[in-house]
């Protein structure tokens, strides 16, 4: 018993110098850990902002690393703490369809209408401006040096509300909420005013202003000393709105409009407006504008273009359209701008009154079109000078490259148009002469294949005319696989020949010139039967003096046919089938009216050119027909 008492003893001290060795002595040599959240002596803190706000700053500060092996710290310097990313789930971005719009509700207002507080003063709602005796001198000043009468147009607001001459339909549809918005593009050479500034102010006051991105301002090299630092201060009210570029030289038109493009503001699907700079645009203007273009990128639009007269301020439609006044752009063989009645195909396209219609062509200055869309079609040729023709080869590029021109009838826009007596803006220096005449060339010789033709036959004194290398945009026309002219004018253009028949070929061409005399046939600017030719000395310089004689024994300039109106030989518009009643005798040199059978006759005294009967003999009865060459 004793045995094993002393063996339990034994076990039970051997225990226990094994618990003091391996458990007791490493827990009392060894630092233990604080529990949580307990206060280290001399531990760096961090000490959050006193604030409400969730969105706490994660300042960068000292701190302690725990090894969780061992339990051992290290002080670190300079620690950042970041929050923890809290991620959004992502909604989808729900588009909306623009398939359905514009949509037609007669028995409400359009949802871009608004209604506007009732304004009074001269000139509001299109009301005429008079001016007075005393101002008649500076009424005269101003419509020479700028075209319009600026004494009336200075007593208008800038802010003044204009006539609205829509249709009824247009007030009555809605647009999508979310359309793109735009940079609408003005340029300026040496402008009035009040007529400038006025267009600036109608945009801003008429159109949406989510919808209005920017105006850009391209100054065209102007002199007047107005439209220097005084505009500059001026448009500092918008902003930034309103933003100002300066041409170091004259680029003309045409080229400025490219500059505006290239100094907008780029975005996707961001529209591009351009106007004159002396327009005011209508109520609602802008969305039925940009709505064809939302649904097709390639569509250009033009706004209706109403008469703001120059004189009196007063609005009007633009003659020439249908019973609403619905035109589609033309040319005549000339090229000069022309407008015909919309055709019954293509009312039949449309379901509303209102929706817009194709157009052969557009008018030039007044037009929206996508950014990316033009840039993509290479701007204007930029071969072209100045003005004229740029219209008609924006329209014939768009549509036989697959776009399209819309007229838009429920946005319109007033143009106020130059006044006779203007001085005008003389092209600078470097470009050479007759600038129009070489941008119709170059047009035809692009785009109008076999039909250039006709252009000759209208224009014979551009036979020989150098118009510059064209290689870059004819390869334009083949890499984009273009339709032909012939295509164009079979499906886009077939009523033009309606209206201005295809023109015969040229007999003879030149000045009509007294045989030994420096004395030529002149029409005095005259059209439409406003007054009689004259003979005046020959200039070679064509223009008023340039006619032609065709197969169809037509005597004609331009779109102007020679005839006898009252007794008097003057000039009435025609197309190729009127006033077919000349003769020109090659052997003894009389220009003979087959009509009454008299002859073409000049005064000895005086410059009047009468009929009389016809003899051989009388030497102011001679004349002949001399080819000259526009340069």
């Amino acid at each position: 018993m004793r045995f094993k008492i002393a063996s339990v003893l034994k076990f039970a001290i051997a225990l226990a110098i094994f618990y003091c060795a391996f458990i007791v002595l490493p827990k009392t040599f060894k630092k233990q850990p604080p529990p949580p959240f307990e206060r280290i002596e001399n531990e760096p803190q961090v000490k959050l902002p006193d604030s409400e706000s969730n969105n706490l700053e994660f300042p960068a500060v000292d701190g302690v690393e725990v090894d969780l092996q061992d339990g051992s710290r290290h002080l670190i310097k300079h620690i950042k703490f970041e929050p923890n990313e809290v991620v959004a789930p992502i909604k989808p971005v729900v588009k909306e369809d623009f398939s359905n719009y514009p949509q037609l509700n007669w028995r409400k207002l359009g949802n871009y209408e608004e209604s506007l507080a009732r304004r009074n003063g001269p000139g509001e709602y299109g009301v005429a401006v008079h001016a007075t005796n005393d101002e008649k001198e500076a009424v005269a000043a101003s419509i020479k040096e700028f075209g319009f009468n600026m004494v009336n147009s200075d007593k208008i607001s800038l802010d003044r509300l204009p006539k609205d001459l829509r249709h009824d339909e247009c007030r009555h549809w809605d647009y999508p909420s979310d359309l793109p918005d735009v940079s609408v593009i003005i340029v300026f050479h040496n402008e009035g005013w009040s007529t400038l500034v006025r267009t600036v102010h109608s945009v801003i006051n008429l159109t949406p202003k989510k919808l209005l991105y920017e105006i850009v301002m391209i100054d065209d090299h102007s002199n007047k000393e107005h439209l220097g630092q005084k505009l500059t201060e001026y448009i500092q009210r918008f902003n930034g709105l309103v933003k100002l570029y300066r041409n170091e030289r004259r680029e003309g038109l045409i080229r400025a409009r490219s500059i505006g493009a290239q100094k907008s503001t780029p975005a996707d699907g961001r529209v591009l407006v351009y106007l004159d700079a002396h327009c005011e645009v209508g109520y609602n203007w802008l969305p039925p504008l940009i709505m064809p273009i939302v649904n097709n990128r390639k569509v250009t639009t033009v706004p209706l273009i109403d008469v703001i007269n120059g004189q009196d301020y007063t609005f009007t439609s633009q003659a020439g359209g249908d019973a609403n006044g619905f035109a589609r752009g033309a040319w005549d063989w000339s090229m000069l701008w022309k407008r015909v009645p919309l055709t019954k195909e293509e009312h039949n396209r449309r379901k509303h009154t209102t929706d817009p219609y194709r157009s052969p062509a557009m008018a030039g200055g007044l037009f929206a079109i996508e950014r990316q869309y033009f840039f993509d079609i290479g701007l204007y040729d930029p071969g072209l000078e100045i003005w004229g023709g740029e219209n008609f080869e924006m329209s014939f590029k768009i549509w036989m490259c697959e776009g399209e021109v819309l007229f838009v009838p429920c946005s319109r826009v007033g143009h106020v148009y130059r006044l006779p007596g203007w001085s005008g803006n003389p092209p600078p220096e470097y470009v050479p002469s007759n600038p129009s005449l070489r941008n119709y060339i170059r047009v035809v010789e692009t785009w109008w294949d076999e039909y250039k033709d006709y252009f000759y036959a209208s224009r014979p004194e551009t036979l020989n005319m150098p118009y510059g290398d064209i290689s870059a945009q004819v390869k334009y026309r083949q890499e984009h696989n273009c339709k032909s002219f012939k295509w164009f004018m079979e499906n886009i253009a077939y009523d033009i020949v309606e209206h201005y028949p295809l023109p015969p070929k040229n007999k003879e061409w030149g000045e009509v010139r007294g045989v030994d005399t420096n004395q030529c046939l002149d029409s005095m600017g005259h059209k439409n039967g406003d007054g009689a030719l004259e003979s005046g000395y020959c200039h070679r310089m064509g223009g008023n003096q340039l006619f032609r004689l065709s197969e169809a024994n037509q005597l004609a300039q331009y779109d102007q046919c020679v005839t006898i109106q009252r007794g008097v030989v003057t000039v009435m518009h025609c197309d190729t089938t009127q006033f077919r009643e000349w003769d020109h005798d090659l052997i003894n040199k009389s220009v003979r009216h087959t009509t009454s059978g008299k002859c073409l006759e000049r005064g000895e005294l005086v410059h009047k050119v009468f009929l009389a009967l016809c003899d051989a003999n009388k030497p102011t009865q001679r004349w002949e027909i001399n080819q000259i060459q526009s340069k």
